[in-house]
């Protein structure tokens, strides 16, 4: 039952981030059994009961329906305070008077009440956004992950420091300085500075002992052979610093490389080049507002229209905006803005930051929840960070104008295949307009090579989020299983989409609802398979008629449906995405029999050993004595020898 996989999911979270915490009340909360999902009724007089016992301490807590299935995940400093607060007890239980539209509906489908005890606010609060994360409850608004975003440092302690990128703290040096961090450009930035200014190209030049190509262009004057002092290289440095934190001088230097290449009809490099100019004019447009006063502030803003919100951020850094990001978030069910908040302030500050604000601004009012969430940031950062609310002066100004680009944003966000998303829900009654969607497809040949493919579409495919599978089963149900497992296990990192499409029939969809269900995770999904005509695939050329399926039903849309070529344009990029995975593994085990077979080792005794070691790269590392298990000891230093 989805219950009992959500107590193995929160145990799961709790050895992650709670390791020190050996709690008797947590593990006796998590071995409670649920009754079955059969037995229950939303608002019942067996829930009532549960709610006059529940405890006066910190928790989370999740709320079900009468099938069983996850509505709601919460955190409360005190579970019967909060849990009580959304129910009227007397004279019969119902939603409790003046809550949301929104939330009376949930509390009239709640069945089941189930919480888990944790010694702490803290702890609460990290508990309850991973299940968020991990279990995507319909109500609850799902914030994608963070994103870690990168800075530019410097380590001073070196004799010719370089500029180089990071995502993390670096530990290495007491002597390193961050830039920082950039939403986008930063690529583009450091490649331009790498261009104009001659310092350290690589670090492999910092171990040379004689000049490169690097010299000879100009790119570097010679640090390997000592042609220049660190006395000398630091006035080069601090020129390039300059430029790092005033992009728009880089400007000219760039705009008259590309009137270079234009007037040579090198257009291509022209492409690249003026690619590159507006992403660090983009940059600069950022670093033209500027604040009185030398601060470092990190600026959160969030605005709502309708069933869309766009949440702004903006990083000041010494009194000048360096960089900012916008998330497009959508819900079917409305917003709650405090919550999206306090758990966009959680997935961010979760992490390291090379660089700490000195205040944090939100044109919101936490009311008694702002303590808690400056305690959270103060336990994860080690540093005190108030987060504040202005009303008035240069820092209200600094929210509005927050506020004013997230309504920009919402204007412009006009999705062109919105309505074809929407007719998709409509038309297999799925729980979300699906968004974001993640499609799964195999691939092999004669049960070799197998492998599988992962690709993602969210207003567009979203390619930095693809994946491959390199996979062990033998057909394509046991490879499919496989496949979704390991997504599966991945949530807790990268949350779920809306939707689910597989290249495969009702096999693979029934398989994919029973992996999802046993994990208590609310996800649709849909397959999409060529129709048969006498056991083979129906590929007439512009007519093509595939079919789609959900759990319990099929669908036979015509060829030119709309939402028939939308899902069949997912499907085939997944298709292609696997193929070309595919036809790699072939060509790279095809050259390593290629090797086996010059070294003289037959094609029965290369079976021998793949179907012992498993595969050609088991077999490359394997020791003499390991190999000796299968052949003799000349065909073993043979294999040893391909090592090189």
């Amino acid at each position: 039952m989805p219950q009992s996989k959500i107590k193995s999911q929160a145990q799961n979270v709790l050895s992650q981030d709670f390791s020190n915490q050996n709690s008797s009340e947590i593990k006796e909360t998590l071995n409670q059994e649920l009754p079955d999902s059969k037995s229950l009724k939303p608002l019942s007089n067996e829930l009532l009961e549960v709610l006059k016992k529940i405890p006066s301490v910190s928790g989370v807590y999740h709320y079900f329906d009468e099938k069983g299935r996850l509505l709601y995940i919460g955190k409360a400093k005190n579970l019967k305070n909060r849990i009580r607060s959304y129910f009227r007890l007397t004279p019969i239980l119902a939603p409790a008077p003046k809550l949301s539209l929104r939330i009376t509906q949930m509390v009239n489908k709640i069945a089941k009440v189930h919480y888990i005890v944790v010694e702490n606010e803290n702890d609460a609060l990290i508990l309850e956004n991973s299940l968020i994360k991990q279990l995507k409850p319909k109500y609850n608004v799902l914030l994608r992950d963070d994103k870690t975003y990168p800075y530019l440092y410097v380590d001073f302690s070196q004799d010719f420091p370089r500029i180089n990128l990071t995502r993390k703290v670096l530990k290495k040096s007491s002597q390193i300085r961050y830039f920082g961090p950039y939403s986008s450009g930063v690529k583009e930035l450091l490649e331009s500075l790498y261009e104009f200014f001659p310092l350290v190209q690589k670090e492999s030049c910092l171990k040379g002992k004689k000049v490169c190509l690097f010299y000879q262009i100009k790119r570097c004057l010679g640090v390997c052979e000592g042609k220049i002092t660190p006395k000398e290289y630091e006035k080069i440095l601090k020129n390039a610093l300059d430029c790092l934190e005033n992009p728009k001088k880089l400007l000219p230097s760039l705009e008259q490389k590309m009137l270079h290449f234009s007037q040579n009809l090198q257009f291509e490099k022209a492409a690249l080049l003026r690619d590159r100019i507006q992403k660090i004019k983009n940059l600069h447009s950022i670093s033209l507002v500027d604040f009185a006063r030398l601060e470092d502030l990190d600026i959160f803003a969030l605005e709502v229209l309708d069933k869309k919100a766009v949440l702004v951020k903006f990083f000041m850094r010494k009194g000048k905006i360096i960089s900012s990001d916008s998330q497009i978030i959508r819900s079917e069910i409305g917003f709650d803005k405090a919550e999206i908040y306090k758990h966009a302030l959680v997935n961010y500050y979760s992490k390291s930051l090379p660089l700490k604000p000195k205040q944090i601004l939100i044109p919101f009012d936490f009311g008694e929840e702002l303590t808690e969430l400056e305690d959270f940031i103060k336990t994860q950062l080690g540093k005190k960070i108030p987060i504040n609310f202005p009303k008035s002066g240069d820092k209200k100004s600094l929210c509005d104008l927050a506020l004013q680009n997230a309504k920009e944003i919402l204007k412009l966000d006009l999705t062109k295949e919105e309505e074809t998303l929407k007719a998709i829900k409509n038309t297999f009654d799925l729980e979300n307009t699906p968004f974001r969607i993640e499609v799964f497809d195999t691939s092999h040949h004669q049960g070799k090579e197998c492998v599988g493919s992962m690709i993602v579409y969210e207003e567009g495919f979203v390619k930095e989020s693809y994946r491959h599978y390199l996979l062990q089963g033998r057909d394509e149900y046991t490879q499919m299983r496989e496949m979704l497992s390991r997504r599966i296990e991945d949530f807790k990192e990268y949350s779920p989409p809306d939707l689910w499409l597989l290249d495969g029939g009702s096999g693979q969809i029934n398989l994919a609802c029973n992996l999802l269900e046993s994990a208590g995770i609310n996800l649709d999904v849909l397959g999409i398979a060529k129709e048969k005509v006498d056991f083979k695939a129906y590929r007439a050329k512009g007519k093509a008629k595939d079919i789609v399926r959900d759990k319990t039903r099929e669908f036979r849309l015509s060829p030119d449906d709309k939402r028939l070529q939308f899902l069949q344009k997912l499907r085939d990029e997944a298709h292609r995405f696997a193929i070309t995975f595919h036809q790699k593994q072939k060509q790279k085990t095809m050259h390593q029999t290629q090797l086996l077979a010059i070294k003289g080792i037959a094609k029965a005794t290369q079976k021998r050993l793949l179907d012992y070691f498993g595969s050609f790269e088991a077999i490359k590392n394997a020791t003499k004595e390991d190999l000796q298990k299968v052949v003799s000891e000349n065909i073993a230093l043979k294999i040893l020898s391909l090592k090189g």
